[in-house]
């Protein structure tokens, strides 16, 4: 399928209008393109500033909780200040994902808006198309050949070791430590507290990757390629 069905001709005008040279489309689409290039570039350090203000808070946590303990000879005084402290730095960092997680769909966004981008340079000049290692597709697969070049697709290894998956399993733990805490309080055993802190940390990083991953194909479910990939015909 040829891309002027997917998408309208770049160079075409409307009637009574005087025509836009290639050059001047050029020029405009390229405006576009470093405005969405530093909007991308503005959003990313925001945050990986938040990211950064994240783990200092969960470092002085940690070390304060250190001092502390030494002070009281852990004592019951020391686990509520421990609890308290704990529930500090998770509200930080629930807060923190919520941010990274809206920050990697708009990600997304930027990247299929400069897919269509390509696309259209691609229709004012044919010629550059096999020197384009980004997709000219604003659709899942595109997408995913933009964010890696030579597989073409995002593999298990990218989504673990993901900026989203990593603050969900730093909150993981902050959450087990603070229900192990609580439990601590209330005089429960050493075993039921490794336990109970174990599992509820484990389902809070369960929860967390579950639901960026179904805001993620809602999104696709919703969304309409503006020029989508053509279909792979199989071999027979």
């Amino acid at each position: 399928m040829e891309d002027n069905i997917c998408m309208p001709t770049i160079g075409s005008s409307a009637a009574g209008e005087t025509p836009v040279t290639p050059s001047v489309r050029a020029q405009l689409l390229a405006t576009e393109h470093w405005s969405l290039l530093a909007s991308r570039t503005t959003t990313q350090n925001e945050v990986l500033t938040r990211i950064a203000i994240f783990l200092t808070i969960v470092s002085a946590g940690l070390v304060s909780l250190a001092l502390v303990g030494q002070a009281t000879k852990f004592s019951d005084a020391f686990l509520v200040f421990a609890v308290v402290v704990l529930g500090f730095v998770i509200l930080i960092g629930v807060l923190t994902e919520f941010r990274v997680r809206s920050v990697s769909m708009e990600d997304l966004m930027y990247v299929l808006a400069m897919n269509r981008l390509r696309a259209a340079y691609t229709q004012i000049d044919p010629g550059i198309g096999p020197y384009l290692m980004a997709s000219v597709h604003d659709d899942l697969m595109g997408s995913q050949q933009t964010y890696d070049f030579l597989a073409h697709r995002r593999s298990f290894s990218h989504v673990a070791g993901s900026t989203m998956v990593f603050i969900a399993a730093v909150n993981a733990a902050l959450v087990g430590l603070f229900v192990a805490g609580i439990a601590a309080i209330w005089g429960a055993h050493l075993a039921v507290i490794v336990t109970v802190g174990a599992l509820l940390g484990g389902v809070y990083l369960i929860a967390s990757i579950t639901i960026g991953a179904r805001k993620y194909f809602e999104f696709w479910k919703r969304y309409v390629p503006h020029n989508p990939s053509p279909e792979v015909v199989e071999p027979r």
